[in-house]
């Protein structure tokens, strides 16, 4: 198992952990990450691109003329297609992009980034982040005493002063261990784990 050392928002060591190599040890499969990223952009498309039918388009329904002796082509109404302001015809309509892989399938993916984040020396465990208000400054001093300036923090429940302090500074994202993803963490330099979640992710995906 691998050793991690676990720090304090004042960057001072206060222990170890050690980390599971069935959660953090396994072998990296670029194709099989590639195919989960792909399936969550296509979740979160919205796939709302709407054009009007000969049915939603304005325009009488009444016959331009009558149907022979004119000299004319025949015509049904206004609305048609092949009218200047007519419908569409085979359009995209609103519709979901969205399909899902197996769910081991998926666990296999957030261990093979979580993985992928500790082979890089990219991972920092805390042991609490715990903020008495809510202060960007206070948040960019610790980033900043890390030498971190992109990352994704994975908390063990929602942390609300975590969160406002941190969402209007670009590049970082904190995340309950519940949401983790793999998208958000390969899309993230650094990830950041404060230690009581790490039980939670190996309860997750473990299972």
């Amino acid at each position: 198992m691998a050793v991690m050392q676990v720090y304090n928002i004042n960057k001072e060591k206060v222990g170890d952990v050690e980390l599971n190599d069935a959660l953090f040890g396994v072998e990296v499969n670029a194709h099989l990450l590639h195919d989960i990223v792909q399936m969550q952009r296509a979740n979160r498309r919205s796939g709302n691109a709407c054009t009007k039918t000969r049915s939603d388009v304005s325009g009488s329904g009444k016959k331009p003329w009558k149907q022979k002796g004119t000299g004319r082509a025949r015509s049904g109404n206004r609305r048609s297609p092949l009218w200047r302001g007519g419908g569409t015809v085979f359009g995209p309509t609103p519709r979901s992009y969205g399909y899902k892989m197996p769910r081991k399938v998926r666990q296999l993916g957030l261990r093979m980034a979580l993985s992928s984040r500790l082979s890089d020396n990219l991972m920092l465990v805390l042991d609490n982040f715990t903020m008495d208000e809510i202060k960007t400054k206070k948040f960019l001093s610790v980033m900043d005493a890390f030498a971190i300036d992109n990352a994704l923090i994975v908390t063990p429940e929602r942390i609300d002063a975590l969160e406002r302090s941190s969402r209007n500074v670009p590049g970082f994202k904190v995340l309950p261990a519940a949401g983790l993803n793999v998208y958000d963490i390969l899309l993230h330099k650094h990830i950041i784990l404060l230690q009581p979640s790490i039980g939670q992710l190996e309860a997750r995906l473990l299972s």
